[in-house]
């Protein structure tokens, strides 16, 4: 039976284009020109993959996938950006994406990665299928991530040796894609627990309604749509370990019945009478300092001290040095692997790029980068053409800095928003005052949330989350 792939995309020309040439090469397609229509045509047929433009007219990637863990529709995710979308394209690959491919297409690079998607075990990415599920095998991470040469790997190597064979809960800082997921399956497979289950959970691709149903299972008829009885994340992790990304994005009633969990070491499924007992070493990580977060009442400060027995910071990719190409060297590796290639290194002019870029996306993205380029070389040394060019022609001397007087100046301005009344209450002038520095800083870089993000000297998912929470979306005609 020929595959089935849905292509969504508000441009007729390239649904068109990509339809007859995914046909010519056996398989069956059907268009979407909308997102909803996509999400109506994955929950009333059976589809094998959905190539997913980002930019959709009624909707973006992150919002299709959200909608597909609500359907709960389990089908394979690659999205079609731009150059100019990488770093938005790391937060979707996050968000349950398996792959993505930039802009102007390369028929090769589209059916490698059509290919590797339908006929994969799972291993590679992360489909949003087993985004929903959580992965219960036992973890393979051999330090790929986490070795390097830098003095800042040593020190990230060391703690890890160090609280690995403990029990410890650990909480890991660190920007997107730096490597938090992988410090985790490392403490784990240097624990007593390396034969036991490593399940994760993140918690920032998981909406509200459904984070209780994740963590602690249901029962069939427990509420409506739950069909079935589902296992919970902590059950799966019982004996072993569950890290819980992004912890800060649970919302209050979900972290008071974590906090509980946590300390009774047991559980009950929703609906169940049924009790639990728990054995599991939690590990969690977050991009927001969360000492910061229950400060300002949005992280119970209860459960950060359960969690805070010990606290590992990973670095950035751009403070690395000579991991950069340590790890570019280990990530063409693999792509010679997957490509059956020999490409032997990179020119002069790439490692100088690779060296002065600021790496948003940090490991992750890179490591993306490297496999495109290794697909499109086609001699024995990538080059600055197989390269992004926002990457070649990066000017680190234009990064946005101010001063002190600069940042004081702006907050004095009058904010783009309607007055807000003012609060005695503590935390919700907290709130009030973080709510007024992010609008000015905005209305500064004329809302560049990437710029914005990096005077706040936050990432920009975090400035997104904060956006969000702020209801600040609705003010901004044009997201950049």
């Amino acid at each position: 039976m020929l595959k089935r792939i849905l292509i969504a995309d508000d441009d007729t020309d390239i649904c068109n284009l990509l339809s007859r040439f995914l046909k010519k090469h056996g398989y069956e397609t059907e268009i979407a020109f909308r997102g909803a229509t996509a999400i109506d045509a994955l929950k009333n047929s059976k589809f094998d993959l959905l190539l997913c433009d980002f930019r959709l007219g009624d909707m973006d990637g992150m919002e299709v996938l959200a909608k597909m863990h609500l359907e709960e529709i389990h089908v394979p995710v690659i999205i079609i950006t731009g150059y100019s979308d990488i770093k938005m394209a790391v937060n979707v690959i996050k968000a349950g994406a398996l792959d993505y491919v930039t802009k102007p297409l390369i028929p090769d690079e589209i059916l490698l990665m059509i290919d590797k998607a339908l006929n994969s075990d799972g291993n590679e990415g992360s489909s949003f299928a087993t985004a929903s599920k959580a992965s219960t095998k036992k973890s393979s991470v051999k330090g790929n991530i986490i070795s390097g040469k830098s003095e800042k790997a040593k020190e990230l190597n060391r703690q890890i040796e160090l609280v690995a064979p403990t029990n410890y809960s650990v909480i890991i800082y660190g920007e997107s894609g730096a490597g938090k997921e992988a410090v985790a399956r490392s403490i784990h497979d240097k624990s007593s627990r390396k034969n036991q289950a490593f399940v994760a959970m993140d918690c920032g691709a998981i909406s509200k309604e459904l984070a209780g149903s994740e963590l602690f299972g249901h029962e069939k008829g427990s509420f409506t749509g739950a069909l079935s009885t589902k296992i919970g994340h902590f059950e799966l992790a019982n004996g072993g370990t569950l890290f819980l990304d992004e912890v800060s994005n649970l919302s209050y009633d979900i972290q008071v019945s974590l906090l509980r969990v946590v300390q009774e070491r047991k559980m009950k499924r929703i609906g169940g009478n049924k009790e639990i007992e728990l054995d599991v070493r939690i590990v969690i990580a977050s991009n927001e300092n969360l000492t910061e977060a229950y400060k300002k009442g949005r992280f119970r400060e209860d459960l950060f001290h359960r969690f805070n027995e010990f606290t590992i910071q990973v670095p950035p990719l751009r403070n690395r040095g000579s991991d950069i190409m340590v790890f570019a060297q280990f990530f063409l590796e693999k792509a010679n692997a997957d490509l059956n290639k020999a490409i032997t290194g990179f020119s002069e002019d790439v490692v100088k790029a690779f060296n002065n870029y600021r790496w948003p996306g940090n490991i992750r993205e890179l490591k993306n980068i490297i496999k495109r380029a290794a697909l499109i070389t086609s001699g024995e040394i990538i080059d600055a053409p197989s390269i992004p060019a926002e990457i070649l022609n990066y000017d680190s001397e234009e990064e946005i800095t101010l001063s002190t007087h600069e940042v004081n100046q702006m907050n004095a301005e009058t904010p783009i928003a309607a007055p807000r009344p003012v609060s005695v209450n503590l935390k919700e002038a907290a709130l009030e005052a973080e709510y007024e520095t992010i609008m000015n800083v905005l209305k500064k870089v004329q809302f560049n949330k990437s710029k914005a993000a990096r005077i706040l000297n936050i990432d920009r998912k975090t400035l997104y989350n904060k956006m969000k929470h702020y209801n600040m979306l609705g003010d901004i005609d044009t997201p950049k």
